[in-house]
């Protein structure tokens, strides 16, 4: 098979064959990423192979990095899943997308045909649904990245995605096309972390004109969350977090209120129950911890509350909740990709963001280069970037 090696982006002359480009490859948990050739092979049937433009990094890509779940482990690999580019190339059965198009990628993918996606109650898919397990192309069980030496080592997927390469290859449920007039660089937020977060006070919770809201754990998808509610019209959205210089930055997202555990003897959930005459009415987990889980949850109203969980737990610990304790009215809710369909409700999505209905801009705190990826990391472990974007 013919192997190129493209030139400033998608060429006319690329499709049907190898491509040569660079990727940054994770070789072992919480490796430094290294920067090398990579080969990509065309897509095969109800594949699509993307040109990256833009690439940011979120928690998950760095949990995944450091190999905190032992199961999931696997090397190497090519990490990454929020991202933003161009089609170059479809394979056969493809018909949502053509070349040219610009795109997102899905970590959490919408076949359209069975039984969840037909469902208008869930956003999961059977088929091409979010897999942290899932390392290689459901047609052949074969990667479609290997190292460009003679070697021709096989280079794990992630997440249905692995964004961090200049090109990459998708299951065509794992793209969805969006306005080419749209800013593809500010789109690449919908990809995972906006729409988590947006998604869940908007889909999952319902968040209504003057409720109240807390939400544990600013970072992007926390200060979505508080984006969402803020448009929603919230009346009060607290923000916790362990970093006080999180509460000048959730302001410009619609926090109300701050707290900071450290500062009081006084349990968060009696502050927040005080604050708000008897607790909020929704309560969003974005932490990833089953202490921050039962706080959220103790401080949302009894008769009606109910606690979104949106952090990701990568210990086998159970829910930190007695079944008696939900027979008082309030609940516990889990959301996945803000509770979004992606290839049928991202693209209205886009048109909302576009239109202003949410702010995109103060997500992006940084931009680098693509080779500055271990910076970049380096950036969201200090807790110094909400959004990096990389660009390619």
């Amino acid at each position: 098979m013919e192997v190129v090696s493209p030139i400033n982006g998608c060429s006319g002359d690329t499709a049907g064959k190898v491509i040569i480009c660079k990727a940054a490859v994770a070789w072992g948990p919480g490796e430094p990423f290294v920067i090398e050739n990579v080969r990509v092979e065309p897509p095969q049937k109800m594949e699509v192979r993307v040109k990256i433009l833009y690439s940011s990094i979120c928690h998950t890509d760095l949990s995944a990095w450091k190999g905190q779940d032992e199961a999931q482990r696997v090397y190497p690999r090519i990490f990454g899943h929020e991202a933003s580019g161009i089609v170059e190339s479809v394979g056969e059965g493809v018909v949502d997308v053509a070349a040219g198009d610009h795109v997102i990628p899905l970590f959490n993918g919408e076949c359209g045909t069975c039984r969840c996606c037909q469902n208008p109650n869930t956003n999961t898919c059977e088929k091409m649904g979010v897999n942290p397990m899932k390392s290689t192309m459901v047609h052949d069980g074969q990667t479609r990245f290997t190292t460009a030496d003679e070697r021709r080592q096989p280079i794990y997927h992630f997440l249905n995605t692995s964004t961090f390469s200049e090109f990459t290859v998708l299951e065509s449920a794992c793209v969805v096309k969006i306005d080419s007039e749209a800013p593809i660089k500010k789109m690449t937020l919908l990809s995972c972390g906006l729409s988590t977060g947006v998604g869940a006070a908007w889909n999952t919770a319902n968040v209504e004109a003057g409720s109240t809201v807390a939400i544990f754990g600013l970072g992007a998808v926390g200060l979505a969350v508080a984006e969402g509610a803020r448009a929603r019209g919230a009346s009060k959205i607290i923000g916790v977090d362990v970093n006080s210089h999180k509460s000048p930055i959730g302001k410009q997202f619609g926090i109300t209120d701050f707290i900071n555990p450290r500062d009081s003897h006084k349990l968060v959930h009696e502050i927040i129950v005080e604050m708000t005459n008897g607790g909020v009415d929704y309560s969003f987990e974005c932490v990833g911890g089953v202490e921050v889980l039962r706080t959220a949850f103790l401080s949302t109203h009894i008769g009606w509350g109910t606690t979104v969980m949106l952090g990701i737990h990568t210990t086998p610990e159970m829910l930190p909740l007695h079944p008696m304790e939900l027979f008082n009215g309030r609940k516990v809710v889990a959301s996945v990709f803000g509770g979004f369909k992606g290839r049928t409700q991202i693209p209205h999505f886009a048109k909302q963001c576009i239109l202003g209905v949410v702010k995109l801009d103060e997500f992006i705190t940084d931009e680098l280069p693509f080779e500055d990826i271990n910076s970049a990391f380096k950036r969201l472990m200090d807790g110094k970037s909400l959004r990096c974007l990389l660009y390619l």
